[in-house]
């Protein structure tokens, strides 16, 4: 059999094929020749069982390393990075607060001790029980802390683990721990027992939140409001829907119009809080959930560096409560800065949820409403089994305490003095005990004989027949109470979460505002504090071409679509100096989230010696850094007249085409009215407008256009009735 050899992982045993694999028989003698040299000389050499030989050996490997990858694929998923549906923990989540209990005695451990018993159960370090740890602690649920435990506000770590301390948190004794409803296993090297999983009685995981990254699989369950957790469970056993929403502790504002209950794809956008404290002064008072104070002022100064936003400095006064003042220039519109924090820093952040839990040995995928479901229905299941052990429990100890009382009233002690061995003992107290059967609820058993006789006399001498009665009356009341609670379980399970909010629930309101909000579009807040230029005759254009030709007003985010002589069209990313095609007739900043905003009007030639058309259109969307081809695509191509208009308020002008003068020529120019022309895409051919040799394309004077005007109507004029 191949030796078996430890990684650095405890729990995972990977063979090893080495020289011992092979039994004594089949390794070579001393001496003996062994080489494939020898073996050719001695005749006994064959290449084809060799190569034959190579192969197996590969199979055999290929088929060892798939079997590893498949085992440790399925241990990172099942033992670390994916908590368990039943107590919504982590591996070493559980033994963090198993060996808590285990040091339970109402004061603070130190963290150092709390780790190293924590090794008995966790063998993978003290580093990775510290930080999981100190997660546990900064949610401030399960672990009550001393000492510096860090910020999650400004991403301040915690102190070492020799100088913090902690305790479980009155809420985890009640809910999570309960040695009689849990199932338990062996740890890593047998010497302890650990819990399977805990017997947690609340939604913990939907609390706490929780991500993993395992192989192959992610994890990522957003936090949720403590008491909106209880209401859902009150409305679960009540047979009312549930839509769960996420509550960071951070605070901020949320958008959750697309977390679709935290299926895989959802996401959930959420915002600082921004207040305008001052006539150019903006207060951030609540972060976006993953974000720190110190990451959120490094992307506003990040910003700013690139222009994308002008602030003059930035203070952080976050203590206990986050305080970030932002200074704006003189002059700022506080309104279109906060807009711009939105759009380019993490003031605003798109989170993604991933609900994926442990459920029966297998990764499973839920919403965070059927997560819910499932706690509820597990700590039903528990509150019942609790009821179930707290009833035997009773019913024990109503039936010895009536055994008892008729084996001290009846002076059936007495009757064992004549008894000589311990049998002769056990059947005279069995004997006596007989016409009392009927008394009792369940059969005398010979372990009830045996407690009978461990009975001191102190305690015979000194019975109260009374106090006996008292005492066997108020088992019953609490028998009769908790089969009523058994009969009427939901009933029970309600003012059990009731009691619980009560007792757990001050102080525990939500934090994030709900709200829906539009998306900040960059470009709509971007500052345009660049010059656009353009080298017309070489094709050049951007803003470092100071010495050439100014455009217009642009941002860095801005695309620039550019149109040449020969009708080649172009949109691209503003830069300091690109090219976009020799002799540009046309060129602006390009609207991407409305292409269609701005029409066109084009007369152009097709080909070297075709006929002139007219074009009305709009591009549409396009490709960045593709070349379109406005024309019918013929060589020879060229553009006479462009021009660009709003098609939602402008009105395209007609111009006159000034024909060449050419024998048998009528007449010597044509008027298109561009408004006759039906507004198409730039795929579009155009209409004809003559066939001739054009000599330019002019725009009419205010009284060519006048006079147009005024025989164009009267060619539309409806006759009167």
């Amino acid at each position: 059999m191949p030796r078996k050899t430890k990684n650095s992982d405890p729990n995972l045993e990977l063979p090893l094929v080495t020289n011992d694999s092979v039994s004594d028989g089949d390794m070579p003698m001393a001496g003996t020749e062994s080489s494939p040299e020898s073996s050719v000389a001695a005749g006994k050499f064959d290449p084809a069982k060799a190569a034959a030989g190579s192969a197996g050996d590969s199979a055999h490997l290929d088929n060892m390393f798939s079997d590893w990858f498949l085992d440790y694929a399925s241990y990172v998923i099942l033992e670390r990075a994916v908590p368990h549906a039943n107590d919504g923990l982590k591996p070493v989540q559980r033994r963090i607060l198993h060996s808590m209990r285990e040091l339970e005695d109402g004061r603070y451990n130190k963290v150092a001790n709390v780790i190293g018993n924590t090794m008995k159960y966790h063998p993978h370090g003290d580093a990775s029980i510290g930080d999981a740890m100190v997660q546990l602690g900064q949610k401030d649920l399960l672990i009550d802390t001393q000492g510096n435990w860090g910020n999650t506000l400004t991403g301040d770590g915690s102190a070492a683990p020799r100088y913090i301390e902690a305790r479980l948190s009155p809420f985890a004794l009640d809910v999570v721990f309960n040695p009689k409803t849990t199932v338990w296993q062996s740890s890593y090297d047998g010497r302890n027992k650990e819990p399977v999983t805990l017997p947690v009685k609340f939604p913990l995981l939907l609390a706490q939140g929780a991500e993993g990254i395992a192989v192959g699989l992610a994890c990522k369950i957003l936090p949720h409001n403590f008491i909106e957790l209880i209401d859902g469970s009150i409305d679960i056993l009540r047979g009312k829907k549930t839509q769960l929403m996420p509550d960071f502790p951070t605070g901020g504002i949320a958008d959750c119009s697309d977390y679709a209950g935290g299926l895989r794809g959802s996401r959930v956008r959420v915002r600082a809080r921004i207040e305008q404290s001052k006539r150019n002064q903006l207060t951030i008072t609540e972060i976006p959930f993953g974000t720190t104070t110190t990451s959120l002022i490094d992307s506003i100064i990040a910003a700013n560096e690139k222009g994308k936003i002008k602030i003059q400095r930035v203070e952080d006064n976050t203590a206990d409560k986050v305080e970030i003042i932002v200074y704006l220039p003189s002059g700022s519109d506080a309104e279109t800065t906060e807009q711009a924090l939105y759009a380019f820093t993490d003031c605003e952040l798109s989170i993604a949820s991933n609900i994926c839990v442990i459920e029966n040995d297998k990764p499973k995928f839920f919403t965070a409403d059927d997560l819910l479901y499932l706690a509820t229905d597990n700590t039903v299941h528990l509150l019942k089994r609790e009821l179930e052990i707290q009833l035997a429990e009773l019913q024990e100890k109503w039936h010895f305490s009536s055994l008892e009382k008729i084996f001290i009233e009846k002076r059936i002690y007495r009757r064992i003095e004549e008894a000589e061995t311990w049998e002769a003992v056990i059947q005279t107290i069995d004997q006596g005990l007989e016409p009392y059967q009927s008394l009792l609820q369940r059969e005398i058993t010979r372990d009830d004989i045996i407690r009978l006789t461990e009975i001191k006399i102190k305690r015979i001498s000194k019975f109260d027949a009374f106090r006996a009665d008292e005492y066997i009356k108020g088992l019953e009341g609490l028998i009769s109470e908790t089969k009523d609670h058994l009969a009427n379980l939901t009933r029970y399970a309600i003012a059990w979460f009731k009691e619980l909010k009560k007792k757990y629930g001050s102080g525990r309101e939500r934090k994030t505002e709900l709200s829906s909000f539009e998306r900040v579009t960059a470009q709509a807040v971007v500052l345009a504090n660049e010059m656009l230029y353009v080298d017309r005759k070489e094709g050049f254009a951007g803003y470092g071409m100071k010495k050439d030709e100014a455009v217009c007003k642009c941002s860095t985010l801005d695309d620039v679509i550019a149109i040449t002589q020969e009708g080649r069209m172009l949109v691209s990313k503003v830069s300091e100096k690109a090219f976009f095609g020799k002799n540009i007739i046309h060129i602006d900043i390009f609207n991407r989230q409305e292409p269609n905003s701005v029409g066109y009007c084009m007369v152009y030639r097709d080909g070297k010696t075709g006929s002139t058309l007219a074009k009305h259109f709009t591009t549409g969307g396009v490709t960045r850094d593709k070349e379109y081809d406005l024309t019918k695509g013929k060589a020879g191509s060229r553009v006479f007249f462009l021009i660009a208009y709003d098609v939602a308020d402008g009105v395209p002008e007609p111009v006159r085409v000034n024909l060449k003068p050419a024998p048998r020529l009528r007449k010597s120019e044509e008027i298109v009215d561009f408004r006759a022309i039906t507004l198409r895409g730039r795929a579009s051919g155009g209409n004809i407008v003559t066939k001739h040799a054009v000599r330019n394309v002019a725009r009419m004077t205010q009284a060519e256009k006048a006079e147009f005007e005024e025989n164009r109507e009267g060619d539309f004029a409806l006759d009167p009735e």
